[in-house]
């Protein structure tokens, strides 16, 4: 949860708040769905004002299973519209953020070929589950061959294709020997989505727009003309003014809403978890797909070889977004189970467990709608606040479609202030992918041209990790610039650059979400210390403060993420 600090020290995006409290527009809520909006805006001109009450990407968007997807089961439920939508905006991706977002194939293990074929049209006209039967691989094929119709539209990405058990096995013996066929098609993978956030929100700032992060909505403002906002750093209170309120606030968005005095159930979301394993057999098992499939209750679950780990999730449990959410032993049991089911040869232990991370999603309330089967699409509710001021509230969204997301919010609130679009986000590079060598000889070129003093090698890691913002970082190096000691790959002035221009306010940011180390199972408390310290100088911490940063980090790593910390140096690609 947010934290308030006793040591204020300058935050100079909260300045261009208090100095300047109104807006034609206040986006509350730093998830990707409020950034995009944030984005969209600020490029049409318009005065916008983003604020977040924990760090960018840090609530729903950290927890996504880093994938950039159509979302093929989607079909079965009628959903067309969202199935298109997500397709062509992964196709967008692919280009416009081509510095996070690469193809990624994906295999389904099947393991019958008629399972499903009543319950899937039953379902499709009740949108109620029929049946907790893994789907068959007619069904499948007729889901793919439809989802290669979206993905032809304007995209790159290869047909699907089938494989009988024998051909199946030979490509990828670790598998089920139980099993009829497989399926292999390609969806887009996101490496790095808190980062791909926080290129989104570094794209509205440099058109115009204001964003701070650590900053609460906590009600309307006394003469209703805004919203009361606390600066979490300091407890410090004042008001924003604006026309129109966005409410992207995700899973609390009802609960944004009853600050604002606008009470509303609009809300169901669900809990998923993932599992991150250190494991090299099960890394090498995957021969660098995706595995995907359907368990046995309708869930749908993967095991996703990435940054030399292997992920593993998810689940689908109505959650309470007051109560923090958590990966359970339990779900962890549910994870083992189907990595069995999947891969019968490979042993786990929870020994080989480097991090667990769990999140709400932003769903539509639902009934008596099993979970795994509510919409994932999105839809805006307008309230009217009187004095001519809107309140707009999102409900739903995924990371696939931010960008259209964003550009419907911002075309509504254009409409309402009576303003035109002066510009389209559909074929914009977002931050580093401007300029994104794609070629290999094109990257070649690039580094030769870009990386001054710094070696190839390192100008190579810089441009995987930035993208072509790798160049201010490179500027930020000093000649006397030394590797740290304990996460590699990472330099001191690396870390003081990102500090002072990434919005960090806690340790935490850096360990979560400006670079990998948490998910890599690579923090120490040595990492932790040597952090703080750069960190510190870089943005004015006492040392009371460093140590408090670092025993408040050590705790949510233990807490959230089951993470106990080792004092010996990490190493990590």
């Amino acid at each position: 949860m947010p934290r308030t600090t006793s040591t204020p020290v300058p935050r100079p995006q909260v300045d261009a708040l208090t100095s300047r409290p109104t807006a034609d527009v206040v986006v509350i809520g730093g998830g990707i769905n409020g950034i995009a909006t944030f984005r969209d805006l600020a490029l049409q001109g318009v005065d916008v004002v983003l604020v977040e009450r924990g760090d960018w990407a840090s609530g729903a968007s950290s927890a996504s299973s880093h994938m950039i997807h159509g979302g093929v089961r989607y079909l079965e439920n009628g959903e067309f519209r969202l199935v298109r939508e997500a397709v062509q905006e992964r196709n967008r991706l692919l280009r416009n953020a081509r510095h996070y977002v690469h193809p990624l194939p994906t295999t389904i293990p099947i393991f019958s070929t008629f399972s499903g074929l009543l319950a899937a049209p039953l379902r499709f006209l009740t949108h109620r589950q029929r049946s907790t039967r893994e789907r068959g691989a007619l069904l499948i094929k007729l889901g793919l061959t439809i989802y290669d119709g979206f993905s032809r539209d304007g995209g790159t990405q290869p047909r699907h294709r089938f494989l009988g058990r024998r051909k199946a096995l030979a490509e990828m013996p670790e598998l089920n020997p139980d099993l009829k066929y497989t399926a292999t098609y390609f969806d887009a993978s996101m490496h790095d989505p808190e980062r791909l956030a926080l290129d989104v929100l570094l794209d509205g700032i440099a058109a115009g727009g204001r964003a701070a992060n650590y900053v609460e909505a906590i009600g309307a403002s006394a003469d209703g003309a805004g919203i009361r906002v606390r600066d979490l750093a300091d407890g410090a209170e004042f008001d924003l003014a604006a026309r129109v309120v966005v409410n992207a606030s995700g899973p609390w968005t009802d609960l944004t809403n009853d600050a604002l005095g606008r009470p509303t159930r609009y809300m169901g979301g669900t809990k998923g978890s993932h599992i991150v394993l250190n494991h090299a057999e099960l890394l090498a098992a995957t021969h660098g797909r995706e595995l995907f499939f359907e368990n046995d209750d309708g869930r749908i679950v993967l095991i996703y070889p990435l940054k030399g780990r292997v992920m593993v999730g998810t689940t689908d449990i109505d959650a309470d977004p007051r109560e923090p959410a958590v990966c359970t032993e339990e779900e962890v049991d549910y994870f083992f189970g189907l990595v069995h089911h999947v891969l019968p040869g490979i042993r786990l232990d929870r020994s080989q467990i480097v991090y667990k991370f769990a999140g709400i999603r932003p769903l539509p309330h639902h009934d008596d709608e099993a979970p795994g089967f509510v919409s994932r699409d999105y839809r805006i509710e307008p309230t009217e606040l009187g004095g001519g001021r809107l309140l707009l509230s999102l409900v739903g969204g995924k990371w696939t479609t931010f960008r259209a997301l964003g550009a419907h919010m911002a075309d509504l609130v254009l409409d309402r202030l009576g303003m035109p679009r002066r510009t389209g986000t559909e074929n914009l590079a977002i931050g580093g992918g401007a300029g994104f060598p794609a070629a290999d000889g094109a990257r070649d070129t690039w580094i030769a041209e870009h990386a001054g003093r710094v070696d190839a090698r390192r100008a190579g890691r810089l441009l995987a990790r930035y993208g072509t913002r790798a160049v201010d970082v490179m500027a930020a190096l000093g000649d006397d610039d030394v590797m740290l000691a304990h996460l590699e790959g990472y330099s001191r002035d690396e870390v003081r650059h990102v500090a002072r221009t990434e919005h960090v306010v806690h340790l935490g940011d850096l360990v979560y979400r400006r670079t990998s180390a948490a998910f890599a199972g690579v923090v120490t408390a040595d990492l932790l210390d040597e952090l703080a310290e750069i960190a510190g100088d870089a943005l004015g911490w006492s040392r009371q403060r460093r140590a408090r940063e670092v025993a408040e980090a050590t705790a949510d790593l233990a807490a959230r993420h089951d993470v106990t910390l080792a004092g010996a140096p990490a190493r990590a690609d």
